[in-house]
């Protein structure tokens, strides 16, 4: 009972058993990956990597995590949909959980080794962006920018893995998709503004929340344009260009215009529903390269 009562502990501070986190972190590395590699060689290099990235998102996301929970564990007593976490509730000392923080990093870097030079530096090059994310929301409104600067730097290394080397193509990608997690985290603010706005937690939701459907937009729109781009660069068939009318309009149409800011389980639906977005882009850069 008590072995079980650590794994149910272990599962609720890494999340392992809400997977949107780590697909959102996911997905960019995939896209990385994609708009990097030659289909015209076999998929085992892509197969392969793609469970790398895989493996990789899921540990550094847990990490990143139990990080979280350390550094918020004052703030988190104090909003409801945190205050059970269990560093905030005392299910687990500090101590034990910055533990499993350097084993869950130990195997990451296991994971790492596995590619290129360029890109095991620029993943270590991360490590600062990953560990002081949490302390944003304390000094900034914009801690939503430096999350999709961190979320996304892994598009960075899916393009590295395969090229060596950086060019304007994943650039212009990150940048994009960054403003893609913007949208969708303040969406997912919107669950505990009432909360922040008591404790002094700074966030793009509070900064925007009198037009919030706005900003949402402003977001979505330049993510869509630089997918417009990468295939203008990169010359991508028509085809790409007409697979990307779903996902835009998916994003427009229900999670911005059917948002409800009261409505926190609302916006969390919204929030899960950018995994679908994950997936329906990757295949649109499949298609670009196949086609």
């Amino acid at each position: 009972m008590i072995y079980m009562s650590h794994i149910s502990i272990f599962l609720d501070l890494t999340r392992l058993k809400k997977p949107i986190g780590y697909m959102l972190l996911f997905w960019p590395c995939a896209w990385g990956l994609t708009i990097a590699y030659d289909f015209k060689n076999n998929f085992n290099q892509y197969g392969f990597y793609l469970i790398l990235f895989f493996l990789g998102s899921v540990l550094m996301r847990s990490a990143g995590c139990i990080v979280n929970d350390i550094a918020d564990r004052k703030y988190d007593k104090q909003v409801k949909r945190t205050k059970n976490r269990p560093i905030a509730s005392g299910l687990i000392s500090v101590k034990r959980s910055l533990i499993y923080v350097f084993l869950l990093c130990g195997i990451a870097l296991i994971v790492l080794l596995n590619f290129n030079y360029l890109t095991i530096i620029l993943a270590f090059a991360s490590m600062p962006l990953a560990f002081t994310y949490p302390l944003m929301k304390r000094f900034t409104y914009w801690p939503q920018l430096f999350l999709g600067i961190t979320f996304n730097y892994g598009l960075i290394l899916g393009w590295t893995s395969i090229y060596n080397e950086i060019n304007l193509v994943p650039i212009v990608f990150y940048f994009g998709a960054i403003f893609w997690t913007l949208g969708y985290d303040t969406i997912y603010g919107f669950q505990d503004i009432k909360d922040d706005e008591i404790i002094g937690v700074k966030s793009t939701s509070i900064k925007f929340k009198n037009n919030p459907k706005i900003f949402i937009f402003f977001c979505y729109f330049l993510f869509f344009i630089s997918l417009i781009l990468i295939g203008i660069i990169m010359n991508f068939s028509k085809i790409y260009f007409l697979s990307l009318i779903f996902p835009f309009s998916y994003l427009i149409f229900y999670q911005v215009y059917s948002f409800e800011k009261e409505n926190s389980e609302k916006c969390l639906r919204i929030f899960k529903s950018n995994n679908l977005i994950g997936v329906i882009i990757l295949i649109s850069l499949i298609i670009g390269k196949i086609f």
